[in-house]
């Protein structure tokens, strides 16, 4: 199996599989986060970056930036400091 992905009786367990593209596992991850407030944070941004991921492409920079000042930037409304510094680099190019 590759890295992160234990098997359990030929049934994938990665976070990715069970929090992510199962529908009823990601509800119920999300609503975890949403529910502990040391965890709130966390939830906004996922549901963020989704609607980001999904916005025309003239949103976009004006989204980004949003987001940016929301959860990348120490004192923001929602900072999300356990992302690492590379995490919330703007991006290059």
């Amino acid at each position: 199996a590759p890295p992160g992905h234990a098997q359990d009786g030929g049934q994938d367990t990665s976070f990715r599989w069970q929090c992510v593209d199962q529908p009823i596992g990601k509800l119920l991850f999300r609503r975890f986060l949403e529910g502990a407030p040391q965890f709130a944070a966390a939830g906004a941004l996922w549901s963020e970056i989704e609607a980001f991921e999904q916005c025309e492409d003239a949103e976009r920079e004006a989204s980004a930036k949003r987001l940016r000042s929301r959860f990348f930037t120490p004192g923001g409304s929602e900072h999300c400091g356990f992302l690492s510094a590379a995490a919330t680099a703007p991006p290059t190019g």
